[in-house]
Formats: structure tokens, sequence, C-alpha cells
């Protein structure tokens, strides 16, 4: 198995890497950050999503089998890059995909994509909220076995292993390191283009993920 994760020195990703070890390929922009994707046994490979071609993106993904998009413009940053990294570094490694025939794609999204956000959270919430929102829609329209995850609000506290998931679930938080247990287990399913929200609750993992279709 070969998955390459797009934001692979984010939060999620970086512990998504070391629950996968030699099979995931993490991409960063930051040369600094190499040894920290390296250090979870992963590859780390440079690639700037906001500035690299699919020609370059494609030849990356070759041969993989399936890509996480765990990018995301972070803390701080403003509403123009929730587009160009949210939205379109989405938009290129799903057209990557296509082009190299990676069969599998898990889209970290967020609760609350898809529907319009709250007018009082300010722009640059509404920006995030519209570029994850498109995005998704973007992948709903491809020929690939996609999944979408939305996580609720995200926390540092250790994973429990037990969550909710599922299409529509109350809002919550949930651990980074439920997380990326779940996209790990999901690399393992059989994808089925589902939408799949999810918080802490009282299921375990392996269990989640097997009634979710």
């Amino acid at each position: 198995m070969r998955i390459i994760i797009a934001g692979g020195h984010g939060q999620i990703a970086l512990r998504l890497e070391r629950l996968l070890g030699s099979a995931a390929v993490g991409l960063v922009r930051n040369p600094a950050h190499l040894p920290d994707v390296e250090a979870t046994g992963a590859q780390a490979v440079l690639c700037d999503l906001e500035r690299a071609s699919v020609d370059e993106v494609t030849e990356i993904v070759r041969g993989a089998d399936a890509i996480v998009f765990a990018a995301g413009a972070g803390p701080g940053s403003g509403a123009a890059r929730k587009d160009t990294v949210d939205r379109a570094a989405s938009v290129l490694m799903a057209d990557a995909a296509e082009r190299a025939g990676v069969p599998g794609f898990v889209q970290i999204s967020s609760m609350g994509a898809g529907r319009p956000p709250a007018p009082d959270l300010g722009e640059v919430w509404a920006a995030y909220i519209k570029a994850k929102t498109e995005a998704e829609e973007d992948l709903r329209r491809r020929d690939l076995d996609w999944v979408i995850v939305r996580p609720g609000r995200l926390t540092d506290e250790p994973g429990t292993g037990l969550v909710r998931l599922a299409a529509e679930v109350p809002p919550g938080p949930v651990p980074r390191d439920d997380v990326a247990a779940v996209v790990a287990a999901l690399l393992r399913a059989p994808t089925s283009r589902r939408t799949l929200e999810l918080v802490s609750g009282d299921i375990p993992i392996a269990e989640a993920v097997a009634t979710a279709w």
C-alpha cells in the first residue's frame, strides 16, 4: 500500500503517518519540515501545492493506492489562502489522482461544510467553510472512490478509540488522534462515496467504520 498525504506536516497528517509508517508519503512545502515527517517512518517529499503544476503532482502520486487530503491554510491565514489551499490544492490533488489512475481519495473537510457559515464567526471562517464546501463539491463530481470526513471541533486530547461516524451526527469535539485512526481505518475499508461526520462517541473505530456504509 502507498498512501500520499497532502499537507504532510499537519497535526492530523503526522499522526496518520505514524500509523501508516513506510506506506505513507507526506507532501510538505517547507524543507524544514522534511525531518519531522521522516521521523514518523513515512517518506517525505517536497511539494508546494500552491505552486506545483498538475503534471508535477501527477508524477508524485503515480502508483499510489490512495490520496489523503489533509492540507489546510491553518490558523492565522487569511481568506485568500483558505481558497488556494483548502479548495484549490484539493482540486489539484484530485486532478492528479485522475490523471495518474489513483483510485482512492480521502478528503479531510470540516463539520459545517455544505451549510451557510454562521454570520457571527467572521469573514475568514466564512471563507474557510466556502473553500471546504467547494472542495467537497468538486470531489463528488469525480470518478474516484472518494470519502469525505467532516470532523467536529479538533482537540489535542489523547484519542479514546471511540467515535460517532455517520452521514450526520450532533456537533462535538474529537481528538486529532481519533481522526487519524478513522482515516487509517477508512483506507483499509471498501470506499463507497460517502460524506461522513465524525465526533467523539461510544463506538469503537473499527465498528464505526464497518457500519458507516
